[in-house]
C-alpha cells in the first residue's frame, strides 16, 4: 500500500540501511485495477475493484515483501533499537504510576505529567512528540524516583542495556544445523517459554520490592507476507492478474514469497556492569536446554 512504500524507502533512507531497495518507478507502471472477489471459498458476497499488478511486476513485488521483511530484523526489531525501547516503557510506565513533582523531576503542566495523570485523554496525548520527551529527559535525571532517574539517563547519554539474543543460543543448541523441522521448532519455543518465565519471575520480585529491574525480556514476531482471511482478504493481499481467470494472491505465484518463515527474537537486556544479572540470565537458558534436549 502507500503508507509501506513511503516509510520503507524513507526508512532506508534516514536509517542508511542498505537492505530493502524497491523498484517503485516498475511497481507504480505495474499498477492496475481489477475486480476481486469477497468472501471465502464457500461463499462470495460480490465484487470489488482493487489495486493489482501486472504479471511483469512480480519479482518487483517479491523484492517489495523481502525489502519490508528484512526492515523488521535491521531496523525496527533491531536490538538496540528495541533495547532503547524497552528503557522508555518501563520510564513511562513508572511515571504514569508515580506522576507526582517531587517523584518524577517535573512540573504539574508539564506534557508528560498530564499524560500520566490522564492517559486516556486524547488531547494530553496529542501534546506529546520526540520534542517533548527528549526535552525532558535532563530533568528525568533528577527525579526522585530511581528508575526514572537511571533510565532517562541511560537514554539520553546512549548508555543502553546489553543484549543477550535466548532464541539464538537455543537454537545453537537444540538445532546446530538449522533444520527447523516442526520438531525442533516446537523443542525451541517450549524452551524459550520456561526461560522468559523465569526471567519475569526474578525481574517480578525485584519490582515488587521497590528495585530497578536489573533485566528486562523482550520478544516478538514478524511474518514476512499474511494471506489475509475473511470478507476483505483480496483487498489487504497483493493480487497478481492473470491471463484469463480472476487475479490470484502473490503467494500462490510466487515460490519465494511462498517459502518464507515468519521472524521470530526472544532477547534479555541487562546492565553490562552487573555480572549477577548476566549470570542468572545465561544459568536460566543453560539450565532449560538441559531440560528440553
Amino acid at each position: 500500500d502507500a503508507d509501506r512504500l513511503d516509510y520503507m524507502r524513507r526508512d532506508r533512507l534516514m536509517t542508511g540501511n542498505r537492505h530493502s531497495t524497491v523498484d517503485f518507478g516498475w511497481l507504480l507502471e505495474n499498477l492496475e485495477i481489477k475486480d476481486v472477489k469477497l468472501g471465502s471459498d464457500r461463499e462470495q458476497v460480490g465484487d470489488v475493484p482493487t489495486f493489482v499488478i501486472g504479471p511483469k511486476a512480480i519479482h518487483a513485488a517479491e523484492a517489495y515483501v523481502l525489502g519490508l521483511f528484512h526492515l523488521y530484523p535491521t531496523v525496527y526489531f533491531h536490538k538496540v533499537t528495541r533495547g532503547a525501547e524497552k528503557l522508555f516503557a518501563e520510564l513511562l510506565v513508572r511515571l504514569v504510576r508515580d506522576n507526582s513533582r517531587d517523584k518524577v523531576g517535573l512540573s504539574d503542566n508539564h506534557p508528560l505529567v498530564q499524560f500520566a495523570k490522564s492517559p486516556d485523554d486524547i488531547d494530553k496525548v496529542m501534546n506529546l512528540d520526540d520534542t517533548v520527551v527528549w526535552g525532558a529527559l535532563s530533568e528525568l535525571r533528577e527525579a526522585e524516583d530511581e528508575l526514572i532517574r537511571q533510565f532517562a539517563d541511560r537514554l539520553q547519554q546512549r548508555k543502553l542495556f546489553k543484549c543477550i539474543d535466548i532464541r539464538a543460543q537455543i537454537q545453537h543448541e537444540i538445532d546446530p544445523e538449522t533444520k527447523k523441522t516442526p520438531d525442533h521448532l516446537e523443542q525451541i519455543d517450549k524452551c524459550y517459554e520456561n526461560v522468559l518465565f523465569k526471567l519475569q519471575s526474578l525481574a517480578g520480585k525485584k519490582k515488587e520490592a521497590g528495585c530497578v529491574p536489573a533485566i528486562l525480556t523482550d520478544e516478538g514476531e514478524r511474518s514476512p507476507y499474511k494471506t489475509s482471511a475473511g470478507s476483505t482478504g483480496p483487498v489487504d493481499q497483493i493480487n497478481v492478474r492473470t491471463e484469463s481467470g480472476p487475479p490470484i494472491d502473490l503467494k500462490r505465484r510466487s515460490d519465494v514469497v511462498a517459502n518464507l518463515r515468519d521472524f521470530k527474537f526472544e532477547r534479555a537486556y541487562f546492565d553490562q556492569d552487573d555480572s549477577e544479572a548476566e549470570k542468572e540470565i545465561l544459568f536460566a537458558i543453560d539450565k532449560e536446554i538441559t531440560k528440553c534436549r
